[in-house]
């Protein structure tokens, strides 16, 4: 604008209209539409047993909520430079260029209620890896003498569907898969545990093997289990009717807003 004679004001004024501006088209927010069809009733399922409940009634002390899920096709990124460290006033520094070193896959299981991590290294992820997570849970106690162990998961193809349910409990006596809704990984528990990994373990990648990024991962896990404490879960049911809520009434001011303009065409 300035280099064109538009204006003559300042960058930093022309900066600020546009910050106060109500309208920023250059602005984007990508967001995935809720639908699944029992979106409200799988996710209460899951918050209400986050809140040591089921169906209404409270869960007794022999009977455990896991969380589970896997970080697939986790890259070793051999950077081709060593990195510098951290100095006076300067950030660490890592080297742009990198080789390919392979990938893998960590699975980790999480008891919401009494913060146990179990994790495991796989070449990919699948039923049977995610199986041989389960049983390294179930075959230790308490879980396997356990009433029942509620098992929260995504819908990844390692445990989706009616099928995966079934294989769960043939299996596992004592196993209930529970499914969260479509599209909705934010309400698993063990996200929050991920995220820590990729922070404080993965951040730089800088892994010239497989082995090497596998050793990191299980030393970060073998050290988190030390410290874990239960996460301080705060989103619950009542929360959730409050975000449906406000979906449901922007998907109808949608609706109106659509079938004015259909009268007015």
């Amino acid at each position: 604008m300035i280099e064109r004679g538009v204006t003559d004001a300042s960058p930093s004024t022309i900066w600020r209209w546009l910050h106060d501006d109500a309208i920023k088209p250059w602005q984007q927010r990508c967001w995935i539409f809720m639908r699944d069809p029992e979106f409200r009733e799988k996710a209460v399922r899951a918050l209400d047993l986050y809140q040591r409940r089921l169906e209404g009634r409270r869960l007794r002390p022999d009977e455990y909520v896991i969380c589970a899920d896997e970080k697939s096709q986790l890259q070793a990124l051999g950077r081709r430079h060593e990195g510098l460290p951290v100095g006076p006033g300067r950030a660490a520094r890592f080297e742009f260029e990198y080789h390919r070193g392979g990938t893998l896959a960590y699975l980790a299981a999480w008891d919401v209620h009494h913060a146990n991590l179990f994790d495991r290294i796989e070449a990919s992820t699948g039923i049977e890896p995610f199986g041989r997570l389960v049983e390294q849970v179930m075959s230790s106690e308490p879980y396997a003498s356990a009433r029942t162990v509620y098992w929260i998961v995504d819908n990844g193809s390692s445990h989706a569907g009616k099928t995966s349910i079934k294989r769960m409990q043939d299996k596992w006596e004592n196993a209930r898969l529970i499914h969260l809704p479509i599209h909705a990984s934010w309400l698993n528990q063990i996200e929050l545990y991920f995220s820590i990994v990729q922070r404080k373990a993965l951040t730089p990648n800088d892994f010239h093997s497989t082995d090497e990024l596998a050793e990191r991962l299980l030393a970060f896990g073998e050290h988190y289990r030390q410290i874990a404490r239960p996460f301080e879960w705060k989103f619950t049911r009542q929360d959730l009717e409050r975000v449906l809520e406000r979906v449901d009434a922007a998907q109808a001011g949608r609706q109106r807003g659509r079938a004015h303009l259909r009268l007015a065409a």
